[in-house]
């Protein structure tokens, strides 16, 4: 559907300063680097429909440290795709963006998924400062045809799951493929555990001193040791990418990535079956693109109608087809054969957010992780995270 929208642009679409040139300019800010060619069509099509108005379509390394910069010298851009993550909570609750709680656009979103955004922070309560445009999930990814060769079903419970990576384990095969020397890399597990494990309002018992993370994770961190048993002996030496080559070439059985590893996954073996599950009651995700403008436009008609735009559902589906992504829609479906066993979640409702958006960066989450999982230390993973949370809400008060 993307391709039919693309339209050839002459050189004054992309060019900053043609001359006689009376349309609207838009300053169009977006953080995902592999987003940008799809959005390149996206805008070519707008302008098309609308010729009075020019998007210029702003992509920079480090997109969340260069829109704070912005916003610093009082530079909001018109419109804004960002990641829905505890920056966008903070902006938000800083007032930054506009409230969109009239919007009537917002019918045709999932409410389970609004949530997932609006529980990252709003700048009062009942505003709804962003728009989710799509989602990404946190199942576990497995290999169809290792599946299939030893008659394992996908795991629908943790102990189907620890029993089906004991069964691999004993036949020689490689469980997990763990990718430990990017420390990040833990926190889809984490996230998976910590959101169904521990009590739901746990932020915001934590944020009040009315718990810690000595009281409500210790469940959380057995079971993350416990998972990561099953991983390849070089699991501290491998990153990222070469994981994303090596489950792609059969050397495991499951992946513990989100769905946002699919793509590359596939362009290292494009005939490669991946399959997706997650053996917790709720999946885990999160707003992959956020759609949002300033609480105090500078160009209001212009603006809301490229919002209007990028959140009609034939727009979002296309985006979501084209960038291997979940509809934030009611009706959300996938035509994508690995998406299609987690799109019930979304429709029933069972789909909660990212605990790692609720934990500020300054903690040092993905560094405390990567240590438990390196010493096993279950107490002064706690204890850290504990303190380290507490050093930044004092610094904040």
């Amino acid at each position: 559907m993307l391709r039919r929208l693309a339209v050839p642009l002459t050189l004054c679409l992309v060019m900053a300063g043609c001359a006689g040139d009376s349309r609207v300019t838009l300053d169009f800010f977006q953080f995902k680097p592999e987003a940008t060619e799809t959005f390149d069509k996206l805008i070519a099509a707008f302008e098309q429909q609308h010729p009075n108005i020019r998007v210029v379509q702003n992509h920079v390394p480090n997109a969340e440290t260069a829109i704070r910069a912005r916003l610093v010298r009082g530079d909001v851009p018109d419109v804004l795709a960002l990641s829905g993550n505890s920056v966008f909570g903070e902006l938000a609750e800083a007032g930054v963006f506009r409230d969109f709680s009239g919007y009537a656009g917002r019918q045709a979103i999932n409410p389970a998924v609004q949530k997932v955004l609006d529980d990252l922070g709003t700048y009062r309560q009942g505003e709804v400062n962003g728009l989710p445009m799509c989602t990404a999930a946190n199942p576990i990814l497995y290999n169809k045809a290792i599946f299939d060769q030893h008659g394992v079903q996908p795991p629908k419970t943790w102990d189907e799951l620890i029993a089906a990576a004991k069964r691999f384990q004993a036949a020689g095969v490689t469980p997990f493929y763990l990718t430990l020397k990017d420390a990040w890399t833990a926190l889809p597990t984490f996230n998976s555990l910590a959101a169904n494990l521990a009590p739901p309002d746990f932020f915001a018992g934590r944020t009040a001193d009315r718990t810690t993370f000595a009281q409500a994770y210790p469940d959380v961190a057995r079971k993350l040791a416990e998972l990561f048993q099953y991983g390849q002996p070089d699991r501290f030496s491998r990153g990222y990418d070469e994981g994303n080559r090596e489950f792609a070439q059969g050397k495991s059985a499951m992946y513990l990535q989100g769905t946002f590893a699919i793509p590359a996954i596939r362009e290292a073996e494009p005939d490669f079956e991946i399959g997706a599950f997650t053996p917790m009651e709720r999946l885990v995700t999160g707003v992959d693109v956020v759609i949002t403008m300033p609480r105090e436009p500078r160009r209001p008609r212009e603006s809301q109608l490229f919002v209007d735009y990028l959140m009609s559902p034939e727009v979002i589906r296309a985006y979501t087809r084209e960038q291997v992504s979940i509809p934030s829609l009611k009706d959300a479906e996938s035509d994508d054969p690995t998406l299609q066993p987690l799109v019930p979640y979304y429709t029933a409702g069972k789909v909660t957010g990212y605990p790692d958006h609720h934990i500020p960066l300054a903690v040092g989450l993905e560094r405390l992780v990567q240590q438990f999982l390196i010493d096993g230390d279950q107490r002064e993973l706690l204890a850290e995270l504990d303190s380290e949370w507490d050093k930044v809400m004092e610094r904040r008060s």
